[in-house]
């Protein structure tokens, strides 16, 4: 895949459907979501409507193939509220999530590279993920972005049976609200 085979703009009402359909994969089939109900995509338009195409709580999608009805969504990442305290607002804990079909193929790495670059300019201190473990190709792709654990919740879910481990990982933003001395 060529980067400019894929655009990656702000994700809409358009893409509800496809967002909800790539999400359910992953309630079903993996430990990645802790969810275990998959979502109607009326369910998910609350979810979809959170998020603005400025500020610090972003959801890009990358397409293939153009805007209309031949386009397909590869994929999507999220910046959301890290917690709710209002002391917590220049945090934000991101997400990728990439269609079956797409994965290994550079648009997690599309997708991260455009969120980023949006929250560079953003209030935003740190960002903050959680990798079910194991995953071993969602922490190479935390990692190729600066990411670094901060720690491991061990067996805080159940799924599919059994308990699954959590890392933690954060990064730098470097917003435009940096406290003085502040590291």
């Amino acid at each position: 895949m060529k980067p400019m085979d894929v655009q990656v703009r702000p994700g809409g009402e358009e893409d509800l459907d496809a967002l909800t359909e790539i999400y359910n994969h992953y309630v079903r089939e993996t430990a990645i979501t802790f969810d275990v109900t998959p979502f109607t995509p009326e369910e998910r338009r609350r979810w979809l409507l959170s998020y603005s195409q400025d500020g610090p709580y972003r959801l890009l999608v990358a397409r293939e193939g153009g805007e209309g009805p031949e386009g397909r969504v590869l994929g999507y990442a999220t910046s959301s509220p890290f917690r709710a305290k209002a002391a917590y607002r220049t945090s934000v804990e991101v997400s990728v999530y990439c269609a079956p079909a797409a994965r290994g193929r550079g648009v997690g790495t599309l997708l991260y590279e455009a969120l980023f670059a949006a929250l560079e300019g953003e209030d935003v201190h740190r960002a903050y993920a959680g990798v079910t473990e194991p995953n071993p190709a969602s922490a190479r792709l935390h990692r190729r972005f600066g990411f670094a654990p901060v720690g491991t919740f061990r067996e805080v879910g159940r799924k599919f049976g059994r308990y699954w481990d959590v890392t933690h990982y954060e990064r730098p933003v470097g917003g435009v609200g940096a406290a003085p001395g502040g590291g």
